[in-house]
């Protein structure tokens, strides 16, 4: 096909995980408005209703080991439909449910083993096999999905909610999941890797690039033990493990901490956008960054920065404009969190047990700081009837990582990109 030529495929990868990853996370991250309507029509605290984020992102993690592994043996574009078909479904009974456990159910498990198949594993970690010298680039492009999803849902969700009820807004979820995930990935998701279509990573075909792809396709299981005792991982893993847990307690009680300080529905609800719309750029910035300067670690540890500032700015929060400039200034440095994740990974492992070293960073990062997060927040609240110490907690959580992150090593690699 001349197309191939004239644009490399991998692009057109980029272009279906952008899309994927919009209706993933963007209908994720509207969680936090179904809390407080929930709360008044059962009477449930805070702590029960947030409880079934933790569990979703805890089955997302573990399910993103097997979808990672998965990846590195086949294309995603079956994994990517089960997923988002098993998604869509539980968003629409998720209008259904009248106790705690029958919510757990079917938002926490369901839904998290779902979205663990159109999640940021499959897709991130597809597209990163497909560039090497402009993986930073496709990965901050790719990852623009997760924040231009944030941007349009959250409002929307937010409309349909107040104008209707919260029922319809799980019901509207999970039409937009469905709509997607049915087509793109069967249109653009059907290879493993650009040389099933006889093409070299970034389109290019120079014996550089060549001697990058010997001597790896055939075993990646056998690099998974290097990987998993390399210190290096895990200094990676617990970096965002933190972030991610202070990322998602901010997600979820934002806007019922933004109710309390009498802001209106639809702009506290809106303030997911203002982040995802943020994040668009903090995506593109960072993953651009990244392969500009010597180690994508300063990349990270800035955008760590920028979350323990937007911290700073809710904790002090008291008017509509202050919500807003948190907005743009936590976005943007959350931006960082998915591109980074696997442009370090593949900096200083091997693009093809990507899947596989990300499934198990993405367990450990999302499943367990990401499944605290919105239940320490809920505690705190619970506890202290306010939101301030959690704001706080989250400002030392950030700026620990922003120099953790600087203490990882370059070299040593287990199969060099360059």
């Amino acid at each position: 096909m001349n197309v191939k030529r004239d644009i490399y495929w991998g692009w057109f990868v980029v272009a279906g995980a952008f899309l994927v990853l919009s209706v993933n996370y963007g209908s994720r991250y509207c969680f936090g408005i179904f809390v407080t309507p929930m709360a008044l029509e059962y009477h449930w605290s805070r702590s029960v209703i947030s409880m079934a984020a933790s569990i979703n992102i805890l089955i997302y993690a573990v399910g993103g080991i097997l979808s990672g592994r998965l990846l590195d043996r086949m294309a995603p574009k079956w994994i990517m439909t089960i997923g988002g078909v098993i998604t869509a479904a539980a968003f629409m009974l998720a209008g259904f449910v009248r106790t705690p456990w029958q919510f757990y159910l079917v938002y926490g498990v369901l839904c998290g083993a779902g979205m663990a198949g159109i999640g940021v594993v499959v897709s991130s970690s597809y597209v990163g096999k497909w560039f090497i010298k402009k993986r930073g680039v496709a990965l901050g492009i790719t990852t623009i999905g997760i924040g231009f999803g944030t941007m349009v849902l959250t409002p929307l969700a937010g409309y349909v909610v107040k104008n209707y009820d919260w029922q319809t807004g799980f019901m509207f979820l999970g039409v937009v999941v469905f709509s997607i995930v049915i087509f793109i990935p069967q249109l653009m998701m059907g290879r493993a890797k650009p040389e099933e279509c006889g093409l070299l990573p970034d389109g290019e075909e120079t014996v550089k690039v060549a001697s990058n792809l010997t001597g790896v396709a055939d075993s990646p299981s056998l690099l998974m033990m290097p990987v998993l005792t390399d210190s290096r991982f895990w200094i990676i893993t617990t970096c965002y493990t933190l972030a991610i847990m202070a990322e998602m307690l901010a997600f979820v009680h934002q806007v019922p901490h933004a109710l309390e300080n009498n802001i209106g529905k639809v702009v506290a609800a809106s303030s997911l956008g203002i982040i995802g719309a943020a994040s668009i750029f903090g995506r593109f910035f960072f993953g651009w960054l990244s392969d500009r300067i010597k180690d994508a670690k300063y990349s990270a540890s800035l955008g760590f920065l920028f979350m323990a500032a937007g911290m700073l700015i809710l904790w002090k929060m008291t008017t509509v404009e202050h919500l807003l400039f948190y907005g743009l200034v936590f976005g943007f440095g959350y931006g960082s969190l998915a591109p980074m994740m696997p442009i370090l990974l593949a900096d200083r492992f091997d693009r093809h047990v990507l899947g596989s070293a990300y499934g198990v960073l993405t367990f450990f990062a999302a499943g367990v700081g990401g499944g605290l997060g919105p239940i320490i927040g809920g505690m705190i609240y619970d506890k202290f009837g306010s939101y301030i110490y959690a704001w706080q907690f989250n400002l030392l959580i950030l700026l620990i990582v922003a120099f953790l992150v600087l203490t990882l090593k370059p070299g040593g690699r287990l199969h060099s990109h360059n």
